[in-house]
């Protein structure tokens, strides 16, 4: 596919987390690194635009040196007299309505904008609190990015796509920022996500969906199938899942009236950085060109130069000669193991390719009768040769599939168990669900208090949990009422009544919280009335190590 005036050109890239461990003295400036080489790929190709697939940041509030350092880089890469060549022919207050400047940033006369970018947001820099509001309202009301795909109603979906023009090649752009996905497997089953499509010109344009959800099935309900998808879309970039499958990829989605098959083409960029010490951030990370031109296209995928070096090994101490209780063997037997990782991945290093400390993982299965010992004492030994000393052992047990056949499983087990670096909000969510009602709560809906708490901890929204008792007390201060509930009756009538009550609380729990939210708007602000520090400032923001 010859480059000219017909074909657009755009980079492809998701799932950035910039500030990831920017604390970190070793990995702290890893995101931004791999961010600007994303940057400057995009103006060394001279693409038309950049089009990221969500969680541009890693925190939901990123600290002010994350966001000054972000905004340096878009203005110093996407700003300039280079005209933009792609027209924009869609109904702008439509697709930025969120926006206080409704209009696409390389069309606004007082600014010079040479690459534009296009992005929606992802699960970490979602819209929350407040007014509604994320970092990428922020690098939207700066003129830096085009943010699009924010819904106005979570119930009722309407995606209205962004019709882009270059010569002969029409883009329809749809995006839908991330929800949580139990909700918006609801609303897609129930047939409340609307796609819009071009009035004119049909059958000319070429149709892509950015989506930033989960595509791996972690439940019945806490995923997106493809077979959500609508049939006329001819591709999808899809954020959230970090492992690196960019090659576009059929799916199936069912068969048609006439008996054919169905289906889109996927392309999974997958993350620019890794944030844990799995498996699916084993491959090597890439960004994608996308050439479109009429209603075929082609994606060239290359290797980001900048990403920390990963390697991962598994080992199993029962299948070793090593004694149970000979722990100096064993820990002289995981450094020589630790040993040839560091020298695999110093090995696998492109040539040119300046060096950086590799993330180290050993799995160590210790089923059998060995003992752990510390993280932190075996890391010391190589503090200068990894990036991660401090967790480059991960120990587990494998489980005997006897003993779980015979017994269920309960919630506290599946905690204990779990691999905590694979739990992100949602799956979280889902296991403090199963224990609160394990706890059997009298009028607290289990599902919206977990969802509160996910978001008092990862979005550090204070007035989650206040504002969530608040809503309830309401909820069933109403219900109460309605019934005409004598006090002699009122426990009675709530244990009768709870599926009711719960049910009304989950169901109007946006339209009361939008309301507390504005209430709040209305009250002195006291956050600082006791505490004159920034939390901002704060050191690592009370969490645990994300890794």
């Amino acid at each position: 596919m010859s480059e000219d005036e017909n074909v657009m050109k755009i980079l492809v890239a998701t799932d950035n987390h910039i500030g990831y461990m920017e604390k970190d003295p070793v990995r702290g400036n890893d995101s931004l690194e791999t961010f600007e080489e994303i940057l400057r790929a995009a103006k060394d190709q001279e693409v038309d635009f950049i089009l990221l697939g969500g969680d541009l940041f890693h925190e939901n509030k990123p600290s002010r040196q994350v966001l000054h350092r972000t905004m340096e880089l878009l203005r110093h890469y996407c700003m300039g007299s280079r005209p933009c060549p792609v027209e924009f022919r869609s109904d702008q207050s439509v697709n930025f309505q969120h926006s206080k400047f409704p209009v696409v940033n390389y069309e606004d006369p007082n600014y010079n904008v040479s690459i534009p970018v296009f992005s929606i947001h992802g699960n970490h820099d979602d819209p929350a609190g407040e007014g509604n509001l994320s970092a990428m309202d922020i690098l939207s009301v700066s003129n830096l990015v085009n943010y699009f795909g924010k819904a106005a109603d979570i119930e009722h979906i309407e995606v209205s796509p962004l019709l882009l023009q270059k010569g002969t090649a029409k883009l329809a752009l749809y995006g839908l920022g991330s929800c949580r996905d139990e909700r918006l497997h609801r609303v897609f089953r129930k047939g409340n996500v609307r796609f819009l499509r071009p009035s004119e010109e049909e059958g000319e344009w070429f149709s892509v969906l950015v989506l930033h959800q989960n595509r791996a099935k972690h439940g019945e309900t806490n995923h997106i199938p493809a077979s959500f998808l609508p049939e006329f879309l001819d591709l999808v970039i899809w954020g959230h899942e970090h492992e690196c499958l960019i090659e576009p990829e059929w799916a199936p989605c069912g068969e048609d009236l006439d008996g054919e098959e169905k289906g889109v083409y996927i392309s999974q960029p997958g993350s620019s950085i890794a944030t844990s010490l799995t498996d699916g951030e084993l491959a090597k990370k890439h960004i994608a060109t996308l050439f479109i031109k009429g209603i075929t296209f082609k994606m060239e995928s290359s290797p980001l130069k900048t990403v920390r070096p990963f390697v991962m090994d598994n080992v199993c101490l029962a299948k070793t000669r090593i004694l149970t209780h000979d722990e100096d063997q064993v820990n002289a037997y995981l450094t020589e193991k630790v040993r040839h990782l560091i020298d695999r991945a110093s090995a696998e290093a492109e040539d040119g390719v300046t060096a950086k400390l590799p993330l180290v993982r050993l799995k160590v299965d210790y089923s059998g009768g060995y003992n752990t010992f510390s993280l932190a004492r075996f890391g010391q030994k190589f503090v200068d040769q990894v990036a991660n000393p401090r967790n480059i052992l991960h120990w587990y047990r494998r489980r005997d599939p006897t003993t779980l056949a015979k017994k269920e499983e309960g919630v506290g087990d599946r905690i204990s168990s779990a691999n905590l670096q694979t739990l992100d909000s949602s799956n979280v969510s889902a296991l403090l669900v199963e224990q609160l009602k394990a706890e059997k709560l009298s009028v607290l809906s289990e599902k919206n208090l977990a969802e509160a708490l996910v978001e008092f901890v990862d979005k550090q929204e204070r007035e989650a949990i206040s504002d969530f008792v608040k809503y309830s007390l309401q909820q069933t201060q109403e219900f109460l009422r309605q019934r005409q509930v004598s006090e002699t009756d009122i426990e009675q009538q709530i244990m009768r009544q709870r599926e009711e009550l719960c049910r009304r609380q989950e169901n109007a729990a946006e339209e009361v919280r939008a309301h507390l939210r504005e209430s709040r708007l209305s009250q002195p602000d006291r956050t600082n009335e006791f505490d004159e520090s920034d939390p901002s400032d704060r050191d690592e923001h009370g969490s645990m190590d994300s890794e």
